[in-house]
């Protein structure tokens, strides 16, 4: 049972204790003030129940001491949450295998658990892309491919008011590549043949807007991958809300750390006929 007050964790209505397997909420790091070990502490300490990942973006990470790194996933550890490696993969990959397999190992050596690749970004042919899942799980290490959707925003049906008969102007057709999501769905179920561990969605074309999102897509893609495979990254609070309103509270979710109490207030109003789990009685008494 969880040590806070107000919330508790059940294996039918809510989440289970971590290590979870689904409902997982994952924290983009503070970009300016990550390597504070008091704001990292602050954070876990009072979050750290709900945080199950943390991931050092943008590459960050190969900018401080490695030894500094290193206090960073002890410290993560100690809560239980673990640490991901994301952008500078995509670096080491483009000076080939050798590199990438040294990267591995100095990963573990740091302290990571996870290495995310950005298959989109990185344009690299299937196989390519199976043979380095393979090889960061033959590293002891887990694997998080990353997809990116892209469609054509004149492809949304208008849903507003207007006249009958009234002329409405069309968006205008996008230029840049509109992705086959059944393409997509079937290079990510390869991947997770070749032992991936979870898929990251990149949905910021997908759902910027909360009343622009293809839900269409989305259903498709946890239709075929499944909700434990999948993690979706929310980029605003609205996006949090819909995939919990749609997908209840064990959807996998990737947002920044300053939304991850109010994600954790969104999972347990949706827990159907346990909401008794998100303010326990004993909060009703103080």
């Amino acid at each position: 049972m969880a040590a806070y007050r107000w919330k508790s964790f059940n294996d039918d209505g809510d989440r289970p204790e971590k290590p979870r397997r689904y409902g997982v909420t994952e924290m983009k790091s503070p970009h300016y003030s990550l390597f504070s070990r008091g704001l990292i502490e602050d954070v876990f300490e009072s979050m750290g129940q709900f945080v199950d990942g943390l991931k050092l973006c943008d590459g960050s990470h190969t900018l401080v001491p490695k030894t500094y790194i290193k206090e960073v996933t002890d410290i993560a550890h100690k809560h239980n949450v673990y640490v991901s490696s994301a952008d500078w993969a995509d670096q080491m990959l483009r000076q080939g295998p050798s590199a990438f397999k040294e990267y591995i190992e100095e990963c573990k050596q740091l302290g990571f658990d996870t290495i995310e690749l950005d298959a989109a970004s990185l344009g690299l042919p299937e196989e390519t892309l199976l043979r380095y899942v393979r090889l960061i799980k033959s590293g002891g290490l887990r694997a998080k491919p990353q997809f990116s959707v892209k469609f054509n925003k004149s492809d949304i049906a208008f849903t507003g008011d207007r006249a009958f008969g009234a002329y409405v102007i069309p968006p205008p057709q996008t230029s840049e590549m509109v992705e086959d999501v059944d393409l997509l769905v079937r290079r990510a179920e390869r991947c997770l043949e070749a032992g991936a561990d979870m898929i990251m969605i990149n949905a910021d074309d997908l759902c910027r807007q909360a009343d622009l999102l293809r839900s269409d897509m989305v259903a498709k893609i946890v239709g075929r991958l499944g909700l434990e495979k999948t993690m979706f990254e929310a980029s605003n609070p609205k996006i949090s809300e819909w995939f919990v309103n749609r997908y209840g509270p064990k959807v996998n979710l990737f947002v920044d750390h300053s939304q991850v109490m109010d994600l954790e207030c969104l999972r347990g109003r949706n827990l159907g006929q346990n909401n008794a789990s998100v303010l326990g009685r004993s909060y009703f008494l103080l």
